[in-house]
């Protein structure tokens, strides 16, 4: 009746951190994202596309989801067993999504930012934009690790 319960070993590991809405605190969203994919034992391929993914959702949040006295939010989910990382950024500019189409389709990819999406969507499995109430949005990417045979 008083036996210790048997202890899972779970190879699910979780991250989350609220950073300042700077420059500085996308920068340290990209430090840490990779400190963490490390402690955790994440494949170094992973580790550098998902640091690059880090980067430019932490620098969209800071420079388009900005609201004053708001911060934003880094969440790693790491399943080493899968090898599936989800990197959550969420900010509080609900009403300013992320342009989803083909690059090169919107004017705004002519300008000389606007490019970083597209480079997201193209080291990223599956990447989008969902409502985080009451105001707020999350952009989610999904990688994963190429299987070695």
């Amino acid at each position: 009746m008083n036996q210790p319960l048997p202890q899972l070993v779970g190879t699910r590991h979780v991250f989350t951190q609220l950073l300042s809405p700077t420059r500085r605190g996308a920068r340290l969203a990209r430090l840490l994202g990779v400190t963490q994919l490390q402690s955790w034992g994440a494949p170094q391929d992973l580790t550098e596309r998902a640091e690059f993914v880090v980067a430019e959702l932490a620098s969209n949040a800071v420079l388009h989801g900005f609201v004053s006295g708001r911060s934003f939010r880094l969440s790693l989910a790491f399943d080493a067993s899968s090898g599936r990382l989800r990197i959550d950024v969420t900010d509080a500019r609900g009403d300013r999504w992320p342009l989803t189409g083909p690059p090169g389709t919107a004017p705004e990819m002519l300008r000389t930012g606007g490019r970083g999406l597209a480079l997201v969507a193209a080291l990223c499995d599956h990447w989008e934009t969902l409502p985080h109430p009451p105001s707020g949005k999350t952009v989610r990417a999904e990688l994963t690790t190429p299987n070695r045979e």
